[in-house]
């Protein structure tokens, strides 16, 4: 493996493709109507699972290119901005594969049937329980308020390359 200092196209796609969907997952999350006792999952519910599933892939397969294909941080950075910059991407991948766990185990627990995008059933993880539906609901909505924090300590520090530090730093994840 050779080190480069630039992430490449396939990285980059999964990060904007990823980011791209977290966007649209948290717009229809905070839209969709709350969830009650014998609801069944409407168009809402079944787009925000089956955009969860698609993050879930697509961070798992940006989890292992990240591996395969590693780029390391800027020599420029600060030793302090280099770790937080790692502990921050892995919170990232570890919190996004919370939300998309426990928002896939709690549509399981409520003994839902789903269809990715309505095209092919899903498989589920789990059967009918409610009291544990109840509590991974709540780990979800916690994971779901973490990473919405992480992501904008992410952003904040990605804003602060670009126009305090000036350091092109940002640019290595840019698209082109």
């Amino acid at each position: 493996m050779t080190d480069r200092l630039q992430y490449g196209t396939t990285a980059k796609v999964f990060h904007w493709a990823i980011v791209a969907l977290l966007v649209v997952q948290y717009s229809i999350g905070w839209l969709m109507p709350d969830i009650h006792r014998n609801m069944k999952p409407g168009v809402g519910m079944t787009l925000h699972i089956s955009i969860g599933i698609s993050i879930l892939v697509l961070i798992l397969l940006r989890l292992v290119w990240r591996l395969t294909h590693p780029v390391p941080p800027d020599s420029a950075l600060q030793p302090w901005q280099r770790r937080s910059s790692e502990a921050v991407h892995w919170l990232l991948y570890v919190l996004v594969l919370a939300t998309t766990m426990t928002g896939w185990l709690f549509a399981s627990f409520r003994g839902w049937s789903i269809w990715f995008f309505y095209l092919v059933p899903m498989p589920m993880l789990a059967s009918d329980n409610a009291a544990a539906g109840k509590a991974i609901d709540g780990l979800h909505q916690a994971a779901e308020w973490s990473l919405l924090v992480l992501i904008g300590l992410h952003v904040a520090g990605a804003l602060a390359h670009l126009f305090f530090y000036r350091d092109r730093i940002m640019q290595r994840m840019l698209p082109g």
